[in-house]
């Protein structure tokens, strides 16, 4: 009788310990329902800087850091967020092109999921990935000078 209730025992813990946790939709683990000042904040935090003149006050705010090769566009209303967007800054299309890749690549396997891709020209690609609580689009646009964005976007919750 003892083995058989350290058994159930045994049997609810690993139960517990296996069940998937629903974390929420976040941006580089920075949670999507922080409020805009405390995100702007965690940013700070991480090297980056509030840009002003590229940052309109009331709708969105743009960050950069020296140390990396994007900026981030933080776009909210009422101090909650609606959407996150780096702007990878690259010299060449084939550049462009190669960190798409890796981009594309990485969020696959971080997320384990495959990417929905209504786009996949040379020069135009869009990878979109459904995670959890948000979208997350690896955009690649190679018109005239190579543009390459990463852009998170909580799902709106249904009614």
């Amino acid at each position: 009788m003892k083995n058989l209730a350290l058994f159930f025992l045994a049997l609810l813990a690993f139960v517990a310990c296996s069940q998937e946790q629903k974390s929420p939709f976040s941006y580089r683990g920075l949670a999507f329902t922080l409020s805009t000042s405390q995100f702007v904040d965690s940013m700070q935090a991480r090297g980056f800087a509030v840009d002003s003149a590229a940052s309109d006050s009331g709708r969105t705010v743009v960050l950069a850091s020296p140390k990396e090769k994007y900026r981030v566009l933080v776009a909210f209303h009422d101090q909650q967020l609606q959407a996150i967007q780096e702007n990878y800054s690259l010299s060449t299309n084939d550049s462009t092109r190669r960190m798409w890749q890796q981009l594309r690549d990485g969020l696959e396997k971080e997320l384990g999921a495959w990417p929905d891709c209504p786009m996949l020209k040379d020069d135009h690609k869009i990878a979109n990935f459904d995670a959890t609580d948000g979208i997350i689009s690896v955009i690649l646009e190679n018109t005239y000078r190579p543009t390459l964005s990463v852009r998170y976007t909580p799902k709106k919750p249904e009614k």
